[in-house]
């Protein structure tokens, strides 16, 4: 299923691309969004590009897009970060990409994460599994934490959370560790790059499509919870085997900080 909606989002992807690339390293605007995020002309032209696109293909559908919100009421549901990553295309860092994602009844039913700049186009539908560039992606095997590459956002963040002591262990004990952020570290560990990335807080737009291609590379997501995912929760990304492993300490160290003093 969802065969023609896949090639539709890479048609949107590849335009979003040309757009994207034809204003990075170059000169445009950026201005600050209420919410102190950077937004810039690229944002705005490859959302308004998606959504004309969509609005013709499928009129029925809804759009919830980073820019302009939410338009339409349906059970399909198109999710557009138009750039993920806006910080690193302003200071010219290749480390950027265009989300997209279908949801129906709420559920990411397929995505596509598409990296220009560093030559990349990751997409999955359920049940097709996940690629880069065509390829087939897996997960890593990596089942202890001293094998694993432990990838992460911006670590005040998550230094200022419940979590801080399971983070800083993380990082003790792992095999490697790297604060990429965005959507390349879930990518890479889709692609079984790396083994397990964490975020403190994720919009929609930002972990839909990621969503779709790490599980259907053989990963999981969750909250720290261990919960699904949710607008604005923290996101967890792993090959899968070491899931529960990290919950399981992420569920300690939230237990300790909230312990009362005595």
């Amino acid at each position: 299923m969802y065969e023609e909606e896949l090639a539709f989002a890479l048609e949107l992807a590849e335009e979003a691309g040309r757009i994207g690339m034809s204003f990075f390293r170059g000169s445009f605007d950026v201005r600050e969004k209420a919410d102190r995020s950077p937004v810039t002309e690229a944002d705005l032209a490859i959302e308004a590009m998606i959504r004309e696109e969509i609005r013709r293909r499928y009129p029925d559908d809804a759009v919830l897009g980073e820019e302009s919100g939410l338009q339409g009421r349906a059970a399909r549901r198109w999710i557009v970060d138009p750039i993920d990553g806006t910080r690193n295309f302003a200071d010219g860092i290749q480390i950027w990409a265009t989300l997209i994602a279908l949801a129906v009844d709420e559920v990411p039913v397929l995505g596509v994460v598409s990296a220009p700049a560093l030559g990349e186009r990751y997409a999955a539908r359920r049940g097709g599994g996940a690629t880069l560039n065509g390829e087939p992606i897996r997960v890593s095997r990596a089942d202890r934490l001293e094998r694993a590459f432990v990838c992460y956002g911006e670590a005040r963040d998550l230094l200022a959370t419940p979590y801080a002591e399971a983070f800083l262990e993380l990082l003790r004990g792992a095999r490697r560790e790297r604060g990429f952020g965005d959507f390349w570290s879930h990518m890479l560990v889709a692609r079984g790059s790396a083994d397990l990335m964490l975020e403190p807080e994720l919009n929609t737009w930002d972990w839909a499509a990621v969503q779709v291609v790490v599980e259907e590379a053989g990963g999981r997501v969750s909250t720290f919870e261990g919960e699904p995912l949710r607008h604005g929760g923290s996101v967890l990304t792993t090959n899968g085997v070491l899931h529960d492993e990290v919950l399981a300490r992420l569920a300690h160290a939230r237990a300790a900080a909230e312990r009362p003093e005595r």
